[in-house]
């Protein structure tokens, strides 16, 4: 069984602010990478234990490159490293039984959730598909039913499990922390966060193993509306592939293939950045 893990920082148990997910920021950013290590370390081991015979990480997170190599459990794969065609979804595709999302994060404009934002915090203020809120989970979700590839286990605080449930509704939660405001929490000891995570994982693989685990499925057509901060950067946006402007400050993304759709929104959000949305 293979089983493809992209990890995010921001939902790691004991991260709270910026500077700890941020490259550069010494000892901040030291720490939260130690401990999102320890979490996906912990997604891996539960794995393998259940029957997991791969393991494939795909670096989700600020650079992608937040992991120590030498120290990452099982012999899995690690793909790092920035610009990458899909992102926070490169590597997975077709041959995947099994589909982690470690350490994710809330919607941008949805209920407080720490560190919470849809990919870019500057350009970004609502993601919407079918008119339901997503985070970045349910926007990655669109490849996982392109490849028709369970999502089986979600860590994150109590928050991200709310807006993955419509995309994953079988998936095993792990909650590492209950979210005060954006940037506050009530967080597990990093060592029961990884305890759960283990064994969270292990049940995640003995559910896809018995065939109760379905991949996404959202109902077409599909639409993704996207709002941005300002109106520049929606103009921006409409340039872009199947993508029509909604309103002063939005667009709306539509196509049949969702790989596609996802590929759209991906050429969106690196236009933006280059137009003045960092």
């Amino acid at each position: 069984m293979k089983v493809w893990i992209s990890f995010d920082m921001e939902g790691v148990a004991g991260i709270v602010d910026w500077e700890q997910c941020r490259a550069g920021s010494g000892e901040p950013y030291a720490l939260g990478q130690k401990l999102l290590q320890n979490e996906v370390n912990a997604a891996i081991d539960g794995a393998l234990e259940a029957g997991a015979t791969e393991v494939v990480l795909n670096d989700s997170h600020g650079k992608m490159s937040n992991l120590d190599p030498r120290e990452i459990a099982g012999g899995a794969a690690y793909i790092s490293g920035r610009n990458k065609p899909l992102h926070m979804m490169q590597g997975l595709d077709a041959s995947t039984d099994a589909i982690f999302f470690v350490a994710y994060h809330g919607a941008i404009s949805g209920p407080s959730s720490v560190l919470s934002h849809s990919y870019n915090p500057d350009v970004f203020s609502a993601a919407r598909i079918n008119g339901v809120l997503v985070g970045e989970s349910g926007i990655n979700a669109l490849v996982a039913q392109h490849y028709g590839v369970p999502i089986a286990l979600v860590t994150g605080d109590a928050i991200t499990h709310d807006d993955t449930r419509p995309f994953a509704p079988d998936a095993v939660g792990v909650v590492t922390k209950e979210s005060i405001t954006r940037f506050s929490a009530r967080n597990l000891h990093p060592d029961e966060s990884c305890r759960l995570i283990r064994a969270g994982a292990a049940e995640a693989i003995r559910r896809v193993s018995e065939g109760t685990v379905s991949s996404p499925q959202i109902e077409s057509p599909v639409m993704l509306d996207l709002e941005f901060r300002t109106a520049d950067l929606a103009e921006v946006a409409a340039w872009a592939k199947h993508t029509t402007r909604t309103g002063e400050r939005a667009v709306r993304v539509q196509n049949e293939s969702l790989l596609e759709m996802f590929e759209t929104f991906m050429a969106i959000n690196a236009l933006s950045l280059q137009f003045g949305g960092r």
